[in-house]
């Protein structure tokens, strides 16, 4: 049931997707107990009306004038999920009884180039954050109230995307990601992964496993767009290269329709694993973990770093993690770390270089953290990870209003080349919107 193909080509090479364009669902439905039964499927859009069917376990259906999948701030009308509906009728004794199953269905197509990550052809740019499932009161773990407060902190912010940091999120997470638009990086649990015996083979057939029981959960979900095996590995040492080689093939058999990364805070010259991911995506905290308080060396550091991995290796680059921490309510002048000044100014040098990359290469930017959220004691932490640009308790800190700030600009230059594109469309095209 995922969408079909994805569209090949750079930036340039851009189809307006058209009404007249034909969707395929490709769907495939295993049934157990009595092998006397019929299965016949049915895609329904919003106003419920059939618009393809099929019958039997195995097929494609083609769905004229599709509506596709778009992500949140990228199209006038986000998240189009058709309900993809299947009906099992099986004979028994007491006659024909019937089962029912419905699942929501997005149509859309996702493909990467050597400068651009593409959502149905059209050139993609992640705004957005990592997350936890994380909050006081209730703490780790899956909380309506909270998963919607969120949503509409997300929405307020104008961010268009998150990474599952670091772990696979509950169902109802991605559902309301389909729902709203939220486009999604979703990240195993691959966390850890630092000393020589990680890369063992047991190791590795555990991680194969893993990656299996997420595609499989999570492979019908349209807002996922890419794969994440794991978050800062030792890909520097030895068995990195064939333990990663190894674990990307097998996800891309399991889906050959997303691309596929890990998350890297390893040097672009000895990052083992780098060769064989789609998107490289990297994680650095210039003027937090070093360089203390000196923030004019971040443009440097980060421009030379973005450089360095393109150069090796001529693939779109993330910016998966930056940041720094801030107690809410703590001013300097001049800034002083964890106060929000400097959280905020640690910020505003970055957003000057990823500026200039993100016109050649640099296809998005994910703050860490959304939210404070509580680690284990530490001299290093105060009552946790401060880096939130929300506090535990969801309440804004500054850095919160300059990212909402950057994020509705962002949006804002995406939908005006979205319409600058229709309007080309239209003066070339017999068909209209």
């Amino acid at each position: 049931m995922d969408p079909g193909p994805g569209h090949e080509g750079g930036a340039e090479d851009w189809q307006c997707p058209l009404p007249c364009h034909c969707g395929l669902v490709d769907y495939q439905v295993s049934a157990q107990g009595s092998e006397y039964f019929q299965l016949e499927v049915r895609l329904l859009d919003q106003e419920g009306k059939v618009v393809a069917q099929g019958t039997g376990g195995r097929g494609q259906l083609q769905v004229p004038n599709a509506h596709l999948w778009w992500p949140y701030l990228m199209h006038e009308h986000p998240a189009y999920l058709y309900s993809l509906e299947v009906r099992l009728t099986a004979q028994t004794a007491a006659g024909a009884v019937s089962d029912f199953y419905a699942l929501p269905v997005g149509i859309r197509t996702v493909a990467v180039t050597e400068h651009r990550f593409l959502i149905n052809g059209k050139p993609f740019y992640f705004h957005g954050v990592n997350k936890h499932e994380d909050a006081d009161i209730r703490g780790r773990g899956f909380d309506w109230p909270l998963l919607v407060k969120d949503f509409n902190l997300l929405r307020w912010l104008g961010a268009n995307a998150f990474r599952t940091s670091h772990y696979p999120y509950a169902e109802e997470v991605m559902q309301l990601c389909d729902r709203y638009g939220i486009v999604v990086i979703d990240e195993s649990p691959g966390v850890g992964i630092v000393l020589a015996q990680s890369y063992s083979n047991e190791s590795l057939q555990h991680h194969l496993q893993v990656m299996e029981e997420l595609v499989r959960r999570d492979k019908n979900h349209p807002a996922v767009v890419m794969w994440s095996v794991a978050n800062e590995p030792a890909s520097f040492l030895k068995p990195a290269g064939y333990y990663f080689k190894t674990l990307i093939a097998h996800t891309k058999a399991l889906d050959p329709s997303r691309p596929v990364t890990f998350v890297t805070n390893s040097n672009y010259e000895a990052d083992l694993g780098a060769p064989y991911v789609d998107v490289i995506c990297v994680n650095s905290y210039y003027s937090w973990y070093h360089d203390y308080g000196h923030l004019e060396v971040i443009q440097l550091h980060l421009a030379t770093e973005f450089e360095n991995w393109y150069r090796t290796y001529q693939k779109p680059i993330i910016q998966s993690e930056y940041g720094a921490g801030s107690i809410a309510g703590f001013h300097q002048d001049p800034p002083l770390m964890f106060s929000e000044e400097y959280q905020k100014g640690l910020l505003e040098q970055y957003h000057l270089v990823l500026d200039q990359k993100r016109k050649d290469y640099v296809v998005g930017e994910l703050i860490w953290n959304f939210a404070d959220f509580m680690t284990d004691q530490s001299p290093q932490r105060v009552l946790g990870n401060k880096k939130g640009i929300f506090t535990r308790q969801r309440q804004p800190k500054a850095a919160a209003f300059l990212l909402r700030e950057r994020y509705w600009k962002l949006a804002n230059e995406t939908m005006y080349h979205l319409s600058a594109a229709k309007s080309q469309c239209l003066e070339n095209s017999p068909f209209s919107f």
